[in-house]
């Protein structure tokens, strides 16, 4: 398919806290590609750095194509209702005219199952419902390659299947995506590639079934450890 993105020796510190330290990762159009590791890894900051969100002291990250992205905290207008909340950046950003936007925002919420709270202001929705108005909304931009950073992070574990179920079937659809999450059977399930982030660098990758049920590194062994629980 070829590589969309290109991450090549990346570092990024926080004054003297090191938190990216020479990291190379590439992904493949089409390729859905999911970052795992424990708090603090540098993850979150990987995906950042990727978005242009923080700035990198080394190295160099080119993509080939726009770039999207849903947060964990949701991030909507609440002064704005939903419909209103997915078409101002297309309108005032893109410069897209208004029929359209609408017309591709009520498509998109009718694939989410959401179609019926368009005229709802985000306090009215539950937080998996929030989630999935922010997947549409990083959706309606037309991003090459969408960024998810632990967007299940901030729900209730009853909402959490309704949010991975867009996200699963996005990843069918062929949609490029680095998804950031500690749901460990979600990444199995969507990813191409899974990557273990640990102390701000890359310790293994490889695809999910290899990656879950043939560790290669230590590390890798003990962070699979840390999601087995056995009845003593």
């Amino acid at each position: 398919m070829g590589e969309i993105l290109r991450v090549k020796n990346v570092s990024k510190s926080f004054d003297n806290l090191q938190v990216l330290d020479d990291i190379d990762l590439t992904v493949n159009k089409g390729e859905v590609v999911v970052v795992v590791g424990p708090s603090g890894c540098g993850k979150s900051t990987l995906l950042r750095c990727i978005n242009g969100l923080e700035d990198i002291q080394d190295g160099t990250i080119e993509c080939d194509g726009d770039i999207g992205m849903v947060f964990q905290s949701y991030d909507l207008f609440p002064h704005k209702t939903i419909l209103q909340n997915l078409t101002l950046a297309p309108m005032v950003v893109q410069k897209r005219k208004k029929d359209e936007v609408t017309k591709e925002a009520l498509e998109l919420l009718d694939r989410v199952g959401l179609l019926s709270k368009k005229n709802n202001y985000p306090r009215q929705l539950s937080g998996g419902q929030k989630q999935r108005v922010a997947i549409v909304r990083a959706l309606i931009m037309h991003p090459e390659v969408l960024l998810l950073d632990e967007i299940t992070a901030a729900l209730d574990p009853e909402m959490v299947r309704e949010v991975l179920d867009v996200v699963l079937s996005l990843a069918k659809e062929g949609r490029t995506m680095v998804i950031v999450t500690h749901e460990m059977e979600f990444a199995r399930a969507v990813a191409d590639r899974v990557v273990l982030v640990d102390g701000g660098k890359i310790v293994e990758e490889a695809p999910p079934q290899e990656f879950f049920e043939h560790p290669k590194t230590d590390r890798l062994k003990r962070f699979l450890q840390t999601f087995m629980y056995e009845k003593g």
